[in-house]
């Protein structure tokens, strides 16, 4: 029988979410996450003790208001612990205004901390930076699953992080289950860019899922 994220109801579970990450992959695959869906089926499928978003925040100095502001509130108030931080503004070589920001550290030192109370992490992201992490949970005698995707164009999850982890699940085999419905369908971009979680393109934050 196949289990949701290999969970199993005696097990203390976590879950960490790259949200960039997360978000881009499931973009690039052509469907939106439902977080109220992830939540519940973890919580039933598991002892769940904490669901973590991490994620940069883009703040329009104008307006004082971030596009993804609208998720992390809905996030907050309905069960998952949000870790947030500013982003960082800066002229590429070719003049153009981007954004760099990065929550992996934050990620990193939750998971090694709660790693001495729980018995399964769940990391929601492809990026390779998280091996040695991974390793050093795993030294702690906790099981750890990658959520991501090489079934996109480019793939978002690196070799080294899926052959590191206990087990990988490819994003796009749980979009029946945690994919939004009723909302507009997206393609999937097959002319998506590489991606290394730490740049925040500009139509990132523009075409940012609504949540109910």
């Amino acid at each position: 029988m196949n289990r949701f994220l290999n969970l199993r109801e005696a097990e203390k579970t976590a879950l960490f979410i790259d949200g960039a990450n997360l978000y881009k992959s499931a973009r690039n695959l052509g469907f939106d996450i439902d977080y109220k869906s992830l939540l519940a089926k973890a919580q039933d499928e598991s002892q769940l003790v904490r669901a973590s978003y991490y994620t940069a925040i883009q703040e329009d100095k104008d307006q004082d208001y971030s596009p993804l502001r609208p998720l992390v509130d809905w996030l907050d108030y309905n069960g998952y612990r949000m870790v947030t931080k500013p982003t960082r503004e800066f002229t590429d070589q070719q003049g153009r205004k981007r954004y760099k920001g990065s929550t992996d550290v934050e990620l990193v030192v939750d998971a090694m901390l709660l790693a001495e109370r729980v018995d399964h992490i769940v990391i929601f992201s492809g990026n390779g930076d998280f091996r040695r992490a991974i390793e050093a949970i795993q030294a702690k005698g906790v099981k750890v699953t990658v959520v991501s995707t090489v079934k996109s164009s480019p793939p978002m999850a690196s070799d080294e992080l899926r052959r590191q982890a206990d087990s990988f699940i490819d994003l796009a085999d749980l979009e029946n289950i945690i994919g939004r419905s009723g909302g507009p369908t997206r393609k999937a971009r097959e002319d998506a860019e590489d991606y290394d979680g730490d740049d925040f393109d500009d139509d990132f934050e523009d075409d940012f899922e609504d949540v109910d």
